[in-house]
């Protein structure tokens, strides 16, 4: 097993025609070492380039992140959250990374205490400024 960075991640996913040298390296490197872990860093600034570099809207990145998490040799940080991330994230107007933040303090019971109204609307979350003194 290997570890890949979103480099490397984005050009297995996606068909860049400016990046084709890349992309067969990046698939190289699956043939060689099949196992890839994928970092939960790596995850947020994946749904970033896709969403920011390559249009992909939610329904579309979704559908990424679910084949990514059924793939059998792709390994995700803490795997066993990610489906609870994604119905979140598809349930509300927070984007992937504070849903995973969310996730994250959820799993170790923790209030999570944010600025962000969006994500201060979603369970296990508390907006601060809102909480009495």
């Amino acid at each position: 097993m290997i570890a890949i960075d979103t480099n490397v991640l984005v050009r297995l996913l996606v068909d860049d025609s400016n990046a084709t040298v890349q992309c067969e390296q990046a698939r190289n490197l699956v043939n060689i070492y099949c196992d890839l872990w994928v970092s939960k860093i790596v995850l947020v600034e994946t749904v970033w380039v896709l969403e920011s570099i390559y249009r992909l809207n939610k329904e579309q990145v979704i559908l990424v992140l679910e084949k990514l998490a059924e793939h059998p040799h792709v390994h995700l940080e803490n795997a066993e959250h990610i489906n609870s991330v994604l119905t979140v994230f598809s349930a509300s107007n927070a984007d992937f990374a504070d849903c995973l933040i969310l996730s994250d303090a959820q799993y170790r019971q923790l209030m999570l205490h944010t600025f962000d109204r969006k994500l201060a609307r979603l369970h296990g979350a508390k907006r601060v400024g809102d909480e009495a003194v």
